[in-house]
């Protein structure tokens, strides 16, 4: 009887992840098996449109009908979805002030300072659709 490892799992994300980073460096819609070779062919077919259907799903890619298939590219680059998963990760606290309280806690002081930075250049922007209420002192939910 032979000896088998066990199968490693990759980290949450990661193969998402690498399928954006293949879509963002090639600059134009892919089908999925495009993005495959992109990838070096690791992965299977089913894998990558698996993959892809997710990420549309998610609204991380949108997709174009190209002959019986698609063919994807990003929506935003990836700061703009580290910006959207943070978003949709304080979205879901009942506690907001507390989750970005520990978020705020965690920086660096040079986050910190490039944080205060951008807060107050937001605050010096004109109001706009994608401008944000500012709740002023002791507002409450």
């Amino acid at each position: 009887m032979s000896e088998t490892s066990p199968v490693q799992r990759r980290p949450a994300g990661e193969l998402e992840a690498s399928v954006l980073a293949a879509l963002w460096a090639a600059g134009e819609p892919l089908s999925p098996a495009e993005v495959q070779r992109a990838l070096g062919g690791r992965l299977a077919r089913t894998t990558v449109t698996t993959i892809l259907s997710r990420l549309h799903d998610k609204g991380a890619v949108s997709r174009s009908r190209a002959g019986r298939g698609f063919t994807y590219s990003p929506i935003q680059d990836s700061a703009g979805l580290t910006a959207r998963r943070m978003r949709s990760e304080l979205d879901k606290q009942d506690d907001r002030g507390t989750a970005l309280a520990r978020f705020v806690s965690q920086l660096t002081s040079e986050d910190e300072q490039l944080l205060r930075t951008l807060l107050e250049a937001a605050g010096d922007a004109p109001e706009g659709p994608s401008a944000a209420p500012r709740p002023g002192p002791g507002a409450g939910p």
